[in-house]
């Protein structure tokens, strides 16, 4: 997928999103607005209502999007012949879409209602839409293969050169200086000092500006990568602990949502089938 389509690809995901929760709340806002005891009388009330026919649907298709969303993607990352179909940010990407849909129409169906069993769902829809959020934030923060992969700590660790072998061997440097610039590699959360003092060092010693300049790309790049590799041990710990978070919350909602399911299709409620 190219630049280009994938930008298409993100744009008509956010549109449906938009679109659809715009529909719903111009079509339904009076309804909605009313007070509970009072939607009884409301003209819309029996298509609105969670059993009604456009309540009922957005129940059906919500439910849907996110099945299709959650297995979707674990399928993906659990069976490696799906590899071949698409990219797993794409893949993630599809699984935000279809979870962030799905709510919405799930919020549209229960008509602002909650109450009984199926309220701890919905709050478990919610905290794991939320907690989604926050592991999109994190999964964003780890380094990534082009194909999306997680790059581990050792793969990271490989990308950094041996500056002090490179420095010492093509710039003639005091022992001093040297050190003093190796040192200052090692001192990622403060890059701007550790730069600042780089280039005293190198004014120093006096480099023509080609060196300077190359030497100071060496340095950058060397900070760079010791603050990836900071972010990505703390990042990678945060994964850990989000998915106690996210993972239960999730079981919990599709495991009630099949629950409250099952009891509608057996006290006989139908949609338009």
């Amino acid at each position: 997928m190219t630049k280009s389509v994938h930008i298409i690809y993100i744009t008509i995901m956010v549109l449906i999103v938009i679109l659809s929760f715009s529909a719903i709340v111009y079509f339904g806002n009076s309804y909605y607005a009313t007070s509970l005891e009072e939607r009884f009388f409301h003209e819309n009330h029996r298509i609105l209502e969670p059993k009604g026919m456009w309540g009922h649907g957005l129940g059906i298709f919500g439910s849907l999007f996110m099945i299709v969303g959650v297995t979707s993607y674990m399928a993906r990352k659990r069976y490696r012949f799906l590899s071949r179909l698409g990219l797993l940010k794409h893949w993630l990407e599809f699984h935000i879409f279809l979870c962030t849909l799905g709510p919405a129409l799930i919020l549209f169906h229960t008509a602002f209602k909650f109450g009984g069993l199926v309220a701890v769902s919905f709050w478990s829809m919610v905290a794991v839409f939320l907690s989604g959020i926050i592991g999109r934030f994190i999964y964003i923060q780890i380094p990534r293969t082009i194909e999306g992969r997680e790059l581990s700590l050792n793969e990271v660790r490989d990308m950094k050169s041996d500056i002090g072998a490179i420095i010492k061997s093509s710039y003639n440097l005091d022992e001093e200086s040297y050190n003093k610039i190796v040192e200052s590699t090692t001192n990622a959360s403060n890059r701007t000092g550790s730069l600042g003092e780089v280039k005293k060092v190198l004014k120093k010693n006096k480099l023509s500006k080609e060196q300077y300049n190359n030497v100071l790309k060496l340095v950058r790049n060397e900070i760079s990568l010791n603050r990836r590799i900071d972010r990505l041990v703390i990042m990678q710990n945060m994964f850990k602990y989000w998915h106690v978070a996210h993972l239960p919350f999730a079981l919990v909602m599709l495991i009630i949502m099949v629950i409250h399911i099952g009891v509608t299709v057996t006290f006989g409620f139908r949609w338009i089938f």
